[in-house]
């Protein structure tokens, strides 16, 4: 199931890249707020769905329905014991599609509407309504189609009719790797790699730990973890994954993810691990995650224990990613200079009034000066008495906790422990842009019906939040804005932070749900 979005004046463009499971849902909701219940003209400008536009041409838009992620349409009347007319048309995104929506009436704001592209598989066209669809996958048939489909694939953390239990009595007799499950949508439907990676950390469980020697325990905190992650992706239009107070906790407010594409682990610095699972990169802390032996015992006697096969792992070396990328200052500071592009390099070497900046050089060239840089900004903090926490000692340490008031000082622990309340102290004094994300805290168990309602952050607002956190347009989960419109929140961001005013100013919407289709 699905939540649904109120009504709103405009509509927007349904660019998908890298589409998750969470999109998927935030897609089918503000269909179902804005197409479901009308007939359209349909037709096909690529002529690659000719015949899908013509069986759907002038039938009610009954219903949509998202299975982590696969899109259905339903066409026309319920199918019954003597009619089969329902058409079902079936979206799977693939690593790139849109669905565009664009609002005609006068009264709401009139759109412009684009000349058809190449990819455009399907236009839908009344009611004041445009919207055109490219997908790596659109067909169509009766209501078995959908059945068909449905059966192959496994349990949905986002929808009211997921079973876990059902899900356990697969995974317990399997012996595939639980990183290797998580991502078999037959098993789990909807997560993709940042998630598996985001998951099994929470869950403190190894990717390579083989189905059939989990405990119920271990599956429990990790569909749990799944279903909390999803369902706040779902709710922020974000895939955000360390809780706001965690995150506080650890020295860095803005921190989104744990593990994916980190060279070390924020809760215990140890170096992050990878290796490939069915050709794609999986990550794991060896310290939080300890990594299963070959002979571990099985919770049952009934069970085969399958010895751990993959690759031996690497350090992590983080790249630029596109998919979940992190902002220059996140990256100068857990990757040093290396990290940055040129163009970041010069910024930042601007920033810090470095003189003389060669127009063209080497990036070998521009990372040492940067570096020497940070040396000699170091250097001179310490002269003005600006130590870094690791150059204080305990008896500094005590002294700012008390300055900042902060309660139950203990009277003896580890350095590192005084330094990490030190690091909290001293960003609840500063908080202010994390404060505007505790609204995105999962919820403590799976979402059912009987919840009243959820936070929806608007497309504009996630936009908007993307932005101030440094992450780029390139993002997978800016999933309901055109380019275009993506810029304009994003611009209204960096006036917020222009005029001095925090997140606040972006409104919290609270959306009522729709039944399922």
């Amino acid at each position: 199931s699905c939540l649904m979005v109120d009504g709103v004046a405009t509509l927007h463009l349904f660019l998908l890249t890298m589409v998750e499971g969470h999109s998927v849902h935030r897609v089918a909701s503000l269909h179902r707020n804005r197409l479901v219940g009308k007939a359209f003209k349909a037709w096909s400008p690529n002529g690659r769905f000719k015949e899908g536009a013509q069986a759907i041409n002038g039938k009610r838009f009954a219903s949509i329905e998202a299975v982590g992620k696969n899109l259905f349409a339903f066409f026309g009347d319920e199918p019954s014991k003597t009619t089969n007319e329902q058409v079902v048309v079936h979206v799977h995104f693939g690593m790139s599609g849109a669905w565009a929506c664009y609002d005609t009436n006068t009264k709401t704001g009139k759109q412009q509407v684009p000349e058809p592209t190449a990819t455009n598989r399907l236009r839908l066209e009344g009611h004041g309504l445009v919207a055109d669809l490219s997908a790596m996958t659109v067909q169509h048939g009766d209501h078995s189609l959908y059945t068909s489909k449905r059966e192959k694939l496994g349990e949905d953390p986002l929808r009211d009719d997921a079973d876990p239990n059902k899900l356990w009595a697969r995974v317990e007799k399997s012996t595939k790797s639980i990183g290797k499950l998580i991502m078999d949508q037959s098993y789990f439907t909807g997560p993709g790699n940042i998630y598996r990676a985001e998951i099994l950390f929470k869950a403190g469980v190894h990717p390579d730990k083989i189905g059939n020697t989990l405990t119920r325990m271990e599956f429990d905190r990790i569909w749990h973890h799944t279903v909390a992650l999803l369902q706040r992706g779902y709710q922020t239009g974000s895939i955000l994954t360390v809780d706001p107070e965690e995150a506080r906790i650890l020295g860095n407010p803005n921190l989104r993810r744990y593990i994916y594409n980190r060279s070390t682990c924020p809760r215990c610095r140890s170096t992050i691990k990878t290796w490939q699972i069915a050709n794609r990169t999986c990550y794991a802390c060896p310290t939080c995650q300890p990594r299963p032996t070959n002979d571990e015992t099985p919770s049952s006697s009934s069970k085969v224990v399958v010895g751990v096969v993959s690759p031996e792992p690497k350090d992590c070396v983080p790249f630029n990613s596109h998919c979940a990328p992190d902002s220059a200052d996140v990256r100068l500071r857990e990757r040093g200079a290396s990290g940055l592009t040129v163009p970041e390099i010069k910024a930042q070497l601007q920033r810090w009034n470095v003189k003389h900046i060669p127009a063209r050089a080497k990036k070998a060239d521009l990372v040492q000066l940067l570096e020497e840089a940070a040396t000699q900004k170091e250097a001179s903090n310490k002269e003005e008495g600006k130590l870094t926490l690791s150059d204080m000692t305990v008896k500094q340490i005590k002294a700012e906790l008390a300055s900042l008031n902060v309660p139950d000082i203990p009277a003896k622990a580890k350095k590192a422990d005084f330094m990490q309340l030190l690091k909290k102290a001293r960003t609840d004094e500063t908080q202010t842009t994390s404060e505007a994300m505790t609204f995105m805290s999962p919820p403590r168990a799976p979402r059912s019906s009987a919840q009243a309602s959820l936070v929806f952050v608007s497309p504009e607002d996630a936009a908007a939040e993307k932005a101030e956190a440094g992450e780029s347009l390139a993002v997978e989960h800016i999933a309901e804005l055109a380019p275009g419109q993506a810029r304009r929140a994003r611009a209204r961001a960096s006036a917020v932070v222009k005029d001095g005013r925090d997140h606040k100013s972006y409104p919290v919407r609270r959306k009522r749900k729709a039944k399922d289709p």
